[in-house]
C-alpha cells in the first residue's frame, strides 16, 4: 500500500515537468510566426520530455500490474496518454532537428 501511495506522489510531482514537455513547442520560431530553421535543436524539450517519459511510462507498466483496482488501471490509462503526448511532442522535435533543412543549414 505505501508503493502505490509513492507512485502516486511521484506521478503528481511529475506532471508540471509532463506538462513543460507538452508546451514548449519544437521550433521556437514557427511557434512566433517566422519561418525560420531552429538551429538550437532539440535539446530544449528532450530536457522535460525524458523524465516525463521514463517516470509515466514506468507509472503506467507499474498500475496496469494490478489490475484488479479499478482505479489504478484509469490511473494506467492517464499515464499511457501522458506518456504518448510527450513522446509526440519529443519525436517532433526530433524529426525537426533531423530533417534535411535542418542539417543543412545547421551544420
Amino acid at each position: 500500500m505505501r508503493g502505490v501511495f509513492v507512485l502516486y506522489m511521484t506521478l503528481i510531482a511529475a506532471l508540471p515537468v509532463a506538462i513543460m514537455a507538452v508546451a514548449i513547442p519544437v521550433n521556437s520560431y514557427r511557434a512566433q510566426g517566422f519561418d525560420a530553421l531552429d538551429c538550437d535543436g532539440p535539446i530544449g524539450v528532450l530536457f522535460f520530455a525524458l523524465p516525463a517519459l521514463v517516470i509515466y511510462g514506468a507509472g503506467a507498466i507499474l498500475l496496469y500490474r494490478d489490475r484488479t483496482r479499478r482505479f489504478h488501471r484509469l490511473a494506467a490509462v492517464c499515464c499511457t496518454i501522458v506518456f504518448c503526448c510527450v513522446g509526440w511532442n519529443a519525436a517532433s522535435a526530433l524529426r525537426e532537428s533531423y530533417a534535411t533543412a535542418s542539417i543543412e543549414a545547421c551544420a
